[in-house]
């Protein structure tokens, strides 16, 4: 019984209502992982944030606070990146207890972002009352942006890419990007959550706020698609992606290189065939480094001339020109006559697949340690000449980054393009929820985005979201569509991530406000 309870009925009663708040966090966290594919819907996103706002109303202490946040949190990302755990047993030679423990570092490492917006939200509305919730928005994205940034930065399943189908919402991100579209939806839990806690007049403003923002943004945006001049504008090109369905466990046997790599010309053949212009295969499709076999790249250079385009392939890369020999993931482009039109050299790599971070401290993961070869980072985003037009590509999970596709855009891209290699994930979440965090790029640059993946999934992404054309996972197909080089650019493209800075400006300033309030009073 508790001390400060003279009964067993008030003993219960206050165990209910310290659990109680645990239970709503718990909830908001299954809402934010069933906002996203492949189980999910995004229909989940516009109420997920309302049950960990309402229970950290009534100022509770900060350790509870940041509490109540990180348990939210762990729900929400061991609901999404619960395949991490898989991949790391399965191609990382970790035993299952350590390949979960492994997961769940990482989840509760991501989850610490949501325990701080949770604590500062909490610290906000504890002296500028529940009116302070409409700040929470700022907070969030604030939080989700620093999660993309620090230590490389791990900027999956952002609140706004819930939306990516939601078309009339998502066009939002052509304007202020991911983060203004989480932006918005935070808003609107934010008025829910006021709502669910006030009375009369303020609830019906709350509820009125949120319908108008979300009206007047939804209407805009179904009239942009509507428009479709982007799908208008431009040279078209039709493009072929060659999806090989290579096992992982495949891609480095010698007894199949042979086979893959025929694999790879047959279908590459048949795409031309079919009319594609440009061609593009996954990431690492070659079962070899084309730079040191001789053989491998003379046919490759053959096949260039044969069909006679371009070729955009992904192939590792030693870099022996340093003191240091290095070896990078990159993408090479052939011209129709054979040559190297350029390389471009992969920059965002991922942890745990591509190199280890604090591996000194992680001293568990030995038995992967020793089985990963660590690539080094490129430095600098190239541009791929595909006849008159510049092209960008970027290589598996930097895609979900969106100032390293701005920046490609900026640099002169006027078609987006993607190669990847999903097939460590299996039947997991994924491929869909990795397609998802791709398509939103589209919509942000204004761009047609091609996606060129090892197992699928492979597709097209026109400038408004919408999905042309997408193959199944683990299937063999060759996809040709047609495409448009656009060099018009979206406001977000010129502007950045400004939702997110002024955002965290708005979080420190109402931090500091009420800092200078509570210190004036005393």
């Amino acid at each position: 019984m508790c001390a400060a309870c003279a009964t067993e009925s008030e003993a219960h009663t206050c165990c209910t209502l310290i659990r109680l708040p645990y239970v709503l966090a718990l909830l908001s966290g299954a809402l934010l992982a069933l906002s996203f594919p492949r189980y999910g819907h995004p229909a989940f996103a516009w109420i997920a944030l309302v049950p960990l706002l309402v229970a950290l109303r009534g100022r509770p202490r900060a350790s509870r606070a940041f509490g109540l946040g990180l348990v939210s949190g762990l729900v929400y990302f061991v609901g999404t990146i619960y395949w991490t755990g898989a991949v790391l047993q399965t191609f990382g030679g970790l035993a299952a207890p350590l390949a979960v423990l492994a997961m769940l570092l990482l989840a509760f490492y991501l989850a610490l972002f949501p325990a701080l917006c949770a604590l500062i939200i909490s610290h906000l509305t504890g002296r500028m009352g529940a009116r302070a919730v409409f700040l929470a928005p700022a907070v969030w994205v604030g939080t989700e942006f620093a999660r993309g940034y620090l230590f490389g930065g791990f900027p999956w399943v952002p609140l706004g890419n819930s939306q990516v189908t939601v078309l009339p919402v998502a066009q939002l991100a052509s304007v202020l990007g991911v983060y203004g579209l989480s932006a918005l939806v935070a808003f609107v839990n934010a008025a829910l959550a006021l709502a669910a806690v006030a009375a009369g007049r303020r609830r019906i403003a709350a509820v009125s706020a949120a319908a108008i923002v979300l009206i007047g943004v939804g209407g805009w945006g179904a009239r942009r698609v509507a428009d479709g001049s982007l799908t208008r504008d431009g040279a078209p090109i039709r493009i072929g992606l060659v999806q090989g369905n290579i096992a992982q466990e495949d891609k480095w046997n010698p007894n199949e290189a042979r086979r893959i790599f025929t694999t790879y010309i047959a279908m590459t053949r048949d795409v031309v065939r079919r009319g594609a212009e440009f061609v593009v295969w996954p990431e690492s499709s070659t079962p070899f480094m084309f730079e040191e076999d001789e053989a491998g790249a003379a046919a490759l250079r053959a096949l260039a001339g044969e069909v006679n385009v371009p070729i955009l392939f992904g192939s590792d890369q030693v870099d022996r020109s340093g003191p240091v020999v290095q070896l990078f993931n990159s993408a090479f482009l052939l011209t129709p006559d054979g040559a190297i039109g350029a390389v471009y050299r992969k920059m965002h790599l991922v942890p745990f697949g591509e190199y280890i971070p604090f591996k000194r401290w992680l001293y568990f993961v030995s038995p992967l340690v020793e089985r990963l070869a660590e690539f080094a980072p490129g430095t600098s985003m190239v541009m791929l000449p595909v006849g008159p037009h510049l092209v960008n590509t970027a290589i598996c999970y930097e895609v979900v980054y969106p100032s390293l596709i701005r920046s490609a855009v900026l640099g002169g891209s006027q078609l987006l393009t993607t190669i990847t290699n999903d097939a460590w994930y299996g039947d997991s979440s994924a491929p869909y929820q990795h397609f998802a965090l791709a398509s939103m790029r589209a919509i942000e640059q204004g761009r047609y985005l091609a996606r060129a993946a090892n197992t699928g999934i492979s597709g097209v992404v026109d400038p408004y979201g919408r999905v042309v054309r997408q193959s199944p996972i683990f299937e063999q197909v060759g996809l040709v569509e047609e495409v448009r080089v656009l060099t018009r650019r979206t406001i977000y493209a010129q502007i950045g991530d400004v939702a997110a800075y002024a955002s965290i400006a708005l979080t420190l300033l109402a931090l500091v406000a009420v800092r200078r309030v509570h210190g004036s009073k005393h």
